[in-house]
């Protein structure tokens, strides 16, 4: 038996305002950055599971005192109880009364505790041997099945109806998983479309993405409809007719506003329209999904809570779905939203980018294509080439598609060095007095 003898969480920063890298309508100067989180065994083998919430900038230390706060939930438990039953262990830290009295089951806490039980999941896979994909693969459909909290879900999809999923999916695993080693999964970029950057960069870049083998890429939009138009037919041009364009509104418009500025550029054969209103307007979501169509609505990156996507799905406010690795509490409650999706036939297209989200989410669209859904043809995972290099198993994307990957874990660790220089305020990244975009460090 090994016991938990360790939960430290650091506050890492990456400048990448300082480029206008992931600028848009509603987050102009943002720096890439991580509440990140090891959590040590007194095991011999000596593996450390990681995990993060991902987040811009201010902030980050009001996510890492809410990581920190879980400390006494998981030092000093027995671990390989705690990793053989995944499901107990997620919720008794969402159920804990006064912690869910924070939320209940959303927001800081609840990505805190996200952050938590997604590196128990990297503890567990590189205790297995697996990359975290394949081990969620190689569970049984009861397994599984008890890893997810139906509470609240059961009016959309029940235990019973979820064993059913999973089991009609399982003869079929073994040649999905070498579909999917053999082809890829497919990929779409957000490279080029950041809101800050200038003609000739955003050209260049569609023209890369299109040499890349991407056949989807996306623009952030929301600033000034005339300059969106303007810029949409600059991507437009670089690409031609057969690549497509998806834009993303980062939560910028009411419902009105959001119609009236889409008609605008509806004649660029737009892929679909992200986030266009609050994340928590359900039902502004259906109104705006109603006027668009057949212009499919994509969203999920911010929402809060299996609840919400409970809620997209019932009310047809969206067609795409996009889970995100940290926005929930972590892999358990984004199984529940895959099998939400996969019960109500909603495609899953993730939210990626940011610093490691890329990393993540690759291993939960895989095991869906797997050991769920089956999907790989109308379905493709956002990539950002921002910060790879950061990590100890970087995402293989090549030819527009992410590559399966075969380290164990969960991909989420951290290069040492990269920690270090980062680490906000001391790191040598912030070392000037102040620094440009959200972080200023106070001398």
């Amino acid at each position: 038996m090994s016991r938990i003898t360790g939960l430290r969480v650091r506050d890492i920063r990456f400048p990448t305002s300082r480029e206008h890298d992931g600028s848009d309508a509603m987050n102009p100067a943002p720096d890439y950055s991580a509440a990140y989180v090891e959590i040590a065994t007194d095991a011999l083998d000596g593996l450390v599971g990681t995990g993060f919430v991902f987040t811009i900038g201010r902030g980050n230390e009001v996510q890492e005192a809410a990581i920190a706060a879980l400390h006494d939930h998981v030092v000093g438990a027995d671990a390989e109880a705690l990793l053989a039953d995944m499901g107990a262990t997620w919720r008794a830290l969402v159920h804990d009364s006064q912690l869910r009295w924070l939320g209940p089951e959303k927001g800081v806490m609840h990505m805190a505790i996200g952050a938590v039980v997604n590196a128990l999941w990297d503890l567990r896979a590189k205790r297995a041997g697996q990359p975290l994909w394949a081990l969620l693969a190689d569970l049984s459909p009861e397994e599984l099945v008890d890893l997810v909290d139906f509470r609240y879900l059961t009016d959309a999809i029940t235990p019973a109806e979820a064993l059913d999923l999973l089991r009609a999916a399982e003869p079929h695993r073994a040649e999905r998983r070498a579909r999917l080693e053999r082809e890829g999964y497919p990929a779409y970029t957000t490279t080029p479309g950041w809101l800050g950057y200038d003609d000739e960069k955003l050209a260049r870049l569609c023209r890369e993405a299109v040499d890349e083998g991407f056949t989807q890429i996306k623009l952030k939009v929301g600033g000034d409809v005339d300059e969106d138009v303007r810029r949409m037919g600059i991507a437009r041009a670089v690409v031609g007719p057969d690549i497509r364009i998806a834009i993303d509104a980062n939560q910028r418009w009411d419902v009105d506003e959001a119609v009236t500025w889409i008609d605008r550029l509806r004649p660029f054969d737009i892929a679909w329209v992200e986030e266009p209103t609050s994340p928590d307007d359900v039902l502004a979501h259906a109104e705006i999904a109603r006027r668009i169509a057949p212009i499919p609505v994509a969203t999920g990156e911010h929402m809060a809570n299996r609840v919400i996507a409970k809620q997209l799905i019932q009310a047809q406010a969206m067609s795409v779905l996009q889970i995100d690795a940290t926005r929930v509490a972590g892999v358990n409650e984004n199984l529940a939203i895959l099998l939400l999706a996969a019960k109500h036939g909603v495609r899953v297209c993730p939210h990626a980018g940011g610093v490691g989200l890329c990393e993540a989410v690759q291993h939960l669209s895989m095991f869906d294509a797997v050991a769920l859904s089956g999907a790989l043809d109308d379905r493709m995972i956002e990539f950002v080439d921002h910060l790879h290099e950061h990590f100890v198993t970087p995402v293989d994307v090549h030819d527009g598609r992410y590559w399966p990957p075969t380290a164990p874990g969960a991909g989420t660790e951290m290069l040492a060095d990269s920690l270090d220089v980062h680490e906000f305020p001391d790191g040598p990244a912030w070392a000037a007095e102040t620094v440009p975009g959200d972080a200023v460090r106070v001398a």
